[in-house]
């Protein structure tokens, strides 16, 4: 999820296939055994930490599953995985919850199929590990492009499986500057954007941590294992679904699916996001969404589920069990 581009140095091309990033991620570092059928791949039976499920078009989905008691499905940003939620799937799980987060197509350990990066694929495949895990009164939530897949999800799905619904420095309703949306980015930026992934995303990575996590600003003390685990999230991503995911979060239009919203919504975002502004996302959303509370964290970057973990965690814990 990015602002307008700006112009980054060429350095040689490097390809980095990784597992998790975490210390408690351990389990995840390998491949994940591949069904044939469109279930959930039974590891060795429920609760056994990772599996896969098998879509429509063959693709293979990783997520992993962690905890017992209410549900809660997480939905990782731009061009990152499920291993972007490490902190909350820890916690939540340490803490009464059953915890879900996947591998969108094309990133981290799933499949990397050339078709289908678009968000109404990306919603179905949410679909259909729902469906293939068969579960119910979920609180769902999306970070940045996650937000926009989670928001198609219900205006494509409904929320009959749904609890609760949780928007986290989210891109609906619109990124794109139009005749509508005149506070909307111009196209010309990110075309600028799919050269500058296509000619050097590794270069282009290590940048973008820097707005991501706010440590571009004085007195920020993001670490620089945080900003290597995020470089490392963003190379297991295919490049294809990368340039593809680049239309799919800037040009998708949310705002019918936000309006299909019937359960009680949080909306968290920061007043110092430098790549999704609170203007044009947080705001509106809370306009277009019926019985949605909105959390403003002062001085919080994009990626404030870790920059402010403690705070984050503890509201949505308390959202998840009220």
């Amino acid at each position: 999820m990015v602002a307008a581009p700006v112009a980054f140095s060429t350095t040689s091309r490097r390809r980095v296939l990784i597992g998790a990033t975490g210390l408690a991620a351990v389990g995840a570092l390998g491949l994940p055994s591949l069904a044939l059928s469109s279930a959930a791949v039974p590891l060795s039976g429920r609760n056994v930490g990772e599996g896969s499920v098998r879509t429509r078009d063959g693709t293979a989905i990783f997520y992993k599953d962690w905890g017992r008691g209410p549900v809660v499905l997480l939905s990782h940003g731009w061009p990152l995985n499920a291993d972007a939620w490490e902190d909350q799937l820890f916690f939540l799980a340490s803490n009464g919850c059953r915890v879900v987060a996947h591998d969108r197509r094309g990133h981290g350990r799933s499949s990397q199929p050339w078709n289908g990066n678009d968000i109404d694929t990306y919603a179905d495949d949410l679909a259909a590990v729902i469906e293939a895990l068969d579960l119910k009164r979920i609180t769902l939530v999306g970070h940045s492009t996650g937000g926009g897949e989670i928001t198609r999800y219900i205006g494509r799905h409904g929320t009959s499986r749904l609890s609760k619904a949780v928007l986290v420095s989210a891109i609906p309703p619109l990124r794109l500057r139009t005749p509508t949306n005149p506070d909307g980015a111009p196209m010309a930026a990110f075309d600028d954007l799919r050269r500058t992934v296509a000619t050097d995303r590794a270069q282009f990575y290590h940048e973008l941590s820097l707005p991501f996590f706010g440590a571009n600003r004085p007195h920020a003390t993001v670490s620089q294992g945080i900003r290597d685990g995020f470089w490392q999230q963003c190379m297991s991503a295919g490049l294809k679904a990368v340039y593809d995911g680049i239309k799919a979060q800037t040009e998708t239009d949310f705002t019918s699916d936000l309006k299909r919203f019937d359960v009680p919504t949080l909306i968290i975002h920061g007043d110092d996001d430098q790549l999704v502004p609170i203007a044009n996302s947080a705001l509106l959303q809370r306009q277009l969404i019926r019985s949605a509370t909105l959390k403003v964290y002062q001085g919080a970057p994009h990626g404030l589920a870790v920059t402010h973990r403690e705070r984050f965690n503890a509201d949505l814990l308390a959202f998840v069990k009220s």
